[in-house]
């Protein structure tokens, strides 16, 4: 199994707008990790967010680069403060691949938790706009396969 996690694009402040739409260069950065991603092959099976508006259109811009009929979902447990054991828990009872679109920091606390066993230390540093891709393993343990931030895709 592997599990795409996306911190969601770059957001305008809630000064600005309370619902937090990405802004401008969220939108340019999201559309393209979608299109690396395509690039890339990578299919998968589920797509899921957190419910907050800038992770929704993360998570719809990144299918509409992928092409895929798959759909678009909110799910519990993916915001900013939900404990990391629970969503590791969530997303490991499938053996589908899965792009998740989420926050900070329970991202940074999900892929420490799935690779170390534990929340705590950080492995990955996310910014918004960018992808970890996490491989299972036949013995259930994770492994980080690859990174990419919005710096390095032009």
């Amino acid at each position: 199994m592997k599990l795409y996690l996306v911190q969601h694009g770059d957001a305008v402040p809630s000064e600005t707008d309370i619902a937090r739409p990405l802004s401008e260069k969220g939108k340019r950065d999201v559309r393209r990790l979608g299109d690396f991603l395509a690039r890339n092959g990578i299919a998968v099976s589920r797509i899921t967010h957190s419910g907050k508006l800038r992770a929704q259109q993360t998570a719809e811009t990144i299918a509409s680069r992928l092409h895929t009929s798959v759909s678009v979902e909110a799910q519990d447990g993916l915001n900013p403060n939900d404990p990391a054991r629970a969503a590791a828990q969530i997303l490991v009872q499938s053996d589908d691949d899965t792009l998740v679109v989420s926050h900070l920091p329970l991202l940074r606390k999900l892929v420490s938790r799935l690779v170390t066993g534990n929340k705590e230390p950080s492995v990955v540093s996310f910014v918004p706009g960018s992808a970890v891709c996490l491989e299972s393993s036949e013995k259930g343990s994770w492994t980080v396969s690859w990174m990419v931030r919005p710096e390095v895709l032009g």
